[in-house]
């Protein structure tokens, strides 16, 4: 009899959870975007994961292994699996500063992998529209070592079931395999999918475990590092550690949700905040 109370606890408290979740996926559709005016917007409040739902490819809108949790103070995402910490709020016009480091796991497909992750703004339909059934339609910010700050445009699906066609443009230059890097002077380019390399990518760049390029801006694996990303309108800038590393004009969204993601390496987060767009 204990038993049975028990389980239909654990029952009710799955159920609201996922209704929890369900509810704020609905709000978040028909809210404006919130825009940060009086001051900063703290994504993470240091304490729990409050403003957010979590999903997984495998376990959608549970998470029985923890691959999300606080300690002192860090949000950790363990990497375990396929999946992201969603905000329950869409947002625009907001300058996002996240502060991370590596943790030491990695798994699975990747275990001797660079270590991977990213930050993914804009972000519209369902969550699992994807590629193989996970993340949102969105514009990401990656987090890669050795790749931090790339472009990638994530193209899924919208909320009707039909393939989303986000565009956006970049001044870019061809490096020697012929890859899309952002500079200044380069000649703009009209993207509707796949990446947009950061200024300081190594054309030597290698999917091996805690690859560093000769002129990489982010700091050493385990070490701590600021990310910006900037979104006014339809121009979105990515900083790393102060340098101005990729800069996307006339994206063809401008407002959304935000994830971080978990693809298969520890990382973890002090600081993830929006602040308000200087004048």
């Amino acid at each position: 009899m204990l038993k049975s109370k028990s389980l239909g606890l654990l029952l009710v408290l799955l159920l609201f959870c996922s209704s929890t979740s369900l509810l704020a996926k609905e709000t978040a559709k028909s809210q404006k975007p919130i825009v940060p005016k009086d001051g900063p917007i703290k994504l993470f409040n240091g304490k729990d994961l409050t403003g957010f739902y979590t999903f997984l490819k495998d376990t959608k809108y549970e998470d029985p292994r923890q691959v999300f949790t606080v300690k002192d103070g860090v949000l950790i995402i363990s990497g375990d699996g396929l999946g992201g910490l969603y905000t329950n709020d869409r947002y625009a016009d907001y300058h996002m500063v996240c502060e991370f480091k590596w943790g030491p796991r990695t798994w699975g497909p990747r275990k001797e992998r660079t270590k991977d992750s990213g930050v993914l703004v804009h972000g519209f339909g369902p969550d699992d529209s994807y590629g193989g059934g996970v993340w949102f339609s969105s514009v990401e910010a990656q987090l890669i070592q050795g790749g931090c700050g790339d472009f990638i445009i994530v193209n899924g699906k919208d909320d009707d079931g039909k393939p989303t066609n986000i565009t956006g443009k970049a001044k870019v230059v061809k490096d020697r395999d012929g890859e899309a890097v952002w500079d200044p002077k380069g000649e703009v380019a009209t993207f509707g999918g796949g990446r947009i390399n950061n200024h300081y990518r190594d054309p030597d760049w290698a999917d091996t475990l805690n690859f560093r390029g000769k002129e990489d801006v982010e700091n050493p694996d385990g070490q701590w590092n600021t990310m910006e990303v900037i979104c006014r309108g339809n121009e979105i800038l990515i900083k790393v550690n102060g340098h101005l590393v990729n800069h996307m004009t006339d994206c063809s969204i401008d407002s959304g949700k935000i994830l971080i993601q978990s693809e298969w390496a520890e990382i973890h987060v002090r600081r993830w905040d929006l602040l308000p767009l200087e004048n």
